[in-house]
């Protein structure tokens, strides 16, 4: 059986983030689900209480608050740190993410330790942001891809399933979630992606601009490129008695290691 933890990143979701959670319990199923952690990224309004609120209707939900804002890719860390399960499913907490196509992402994902994709990204196939949010949405893609080549096809899908020691062993920066895809390449893995639904947000604003996306986007984009450049992720064998045995990044080195 799978062992998943779902973490939401939350920041001023009032309105929002109770409804995904209850959504989150009803649809996936009881057999994959472990538990739902909620970070809460400093938020100013009712989104804390909106999570307490269904603490003692769900057991296995889980609050964690950072003390101010930290971004969301920190606040996805924190979760991803506190997590017990072997497979990470996040979701952004403005509801925008169906967690119906969670199921659909896990059967993607290649068994903890064995060949195949240690990640599995969603592409939104019914878009529902308005046109220039889309048109810039599509230029990000290309540009990224022409300098990454990850050819991944939605990078802003915040709707993604992946093995947890994997995540662990990339580099962690300030917009990491934008570059998961890049950075499971850069060290090693495969990965794939599957279509997922994009719904209205019904509540709140959208915490970033088009252009304020543009600017650290091309900031991140040079890091990145640095770190793809220069990643060098060797094919390991380990011999003993004669015999060899192939060595992978998704928990058989490290195993391996410590005999």
């Amino acid at each position: 059986m799978t062992e998943l933890s779902i973490v939401i990143p939350a920041l001023n979701e009032a309105g929002n983030i109770g409804r995904l959670i209850e959504e989150t319990f009803t649809h996936v199923p009881r057999t994959l689900l472990l538990e739902v952690i909620v970070v809460d990224d400093g938020s100013t309004d009712e989104t804390g209480a909106e999570i307490e609120a269904l603490m003692g209707r769900f057991p296995s939900l889980r609050y964690l608050r950072h003390a101010r804002p930290c971004g969301q890719s920190a606040a996805m860390r924190s979760g991803i740190l506190a997590a017990a399960g072997v497979v990470i499913a996040t979701m952004d907490g403005d509801g925008q993410n169906d967690p119906r196509d969670i199921s659909k992402l896990v059967m993607r994902l290649a068994p903890h330790g064995r060949r195949g994709a240690a990640l599995v990204g969603g592409v939104r196939t019914n878009r529902q942001a308005d046109g220039p949010k889309r048109w810039a949405s599509r230029a990000a893609n290309w540009l990224r891809d022409a300098l990454l080549k990850d050819h991944c096809p939605d990078s802003g899908c915040g709707i993604k399933v992946y093995n947890r020691e994997a995540y662990l062993l990339i580099p962690f920066f300030h917009g990491q979630h934008r570059y998961l895809p890049a950075l499971f390449l850069s060290y090693g893995h495969e990965v794939a992606y599957a279509p997922v639904h994009d719904r209205q947000r019904t509540a709140g604003n959208s915490k970033y601009t088009n252009i304020g996306r543009a600017l650290i986007g091309v900031y991140d984009l040079i890091g990145v490129s640095w770190v793809r450049k220069r990643t060098v992720w060797p094919d390991v064998t380990e011999r003993k008695g004669g015999s060899s045995q192939n060595l992978t990044l998704r928990g058989d080195f490290r195993k391996s290691q410590a005999r």
